[in-house]
């Protein structure tokens, strides 16, 4: 949580064989450790490997910025809200599924403005009959 950075650091390239190999050419596991053939083949792109800390990377810079003009107690009240809201399941409405969006937490995240394909669209597998709010209310209170 020390960085400024606006834009993820690059991933470090794996060891390949010509990086580990010993005097005679061949890779030295004894100080590289068991040689992985999947680093060395697989392939992936620069956006990509930034794309996937983006979210994280931004979040690090706000809490950083928070940090520096109001002081240490404000990111960490930010981090325990968050905290706090992610365990909890709301008592209102206990039919809604787990999956669903957390609004506490998108709130305190920043995501209640954003659309995501998540928001809307749902996996047949969990399409269901309407929800019958006051029959599995009457079934947790035992009506």
């Amino acid at each position: 949580m020390d960085s400024l950075r606006i834009v993820p650091a690059r991933e470090t390239k794996p060891a390949t064989t010509q990086d580990t190999s010993n005097s005679f050419g061949l890779h030295d596991t004894l100080q590289y450790g068991p040689r992985s053939l999947a680093a060395e083949v697989t392939t992936s792109g620069k956006i990509k490997d930034r794309l996937e800390n983006w979210e994280a990377t931004q979040d690090n810079l706000k809490l950083q910025m928070h940090r520096q003009i109001f002081g240490l107690h404000m990111p960490m009240r930010m981090l325990m809200e968050r905290k706090l809201a992610s365990h909890v399941r709301n008592p209102h409405m206990p039919v809604l599924p787990q999956s669903q969006s957390n609004l506490h937490l998108d709130i305190l995240m920043g995501r209640d403005e954003t659309l995501e394909c998540a928001d809307f669209m749902m996996p047949v597998s969990e399409m269901r009959q309407p929800l019958d709010i006051h029959a599995d209310m009457e079934k947790k209170l035992r009506m």
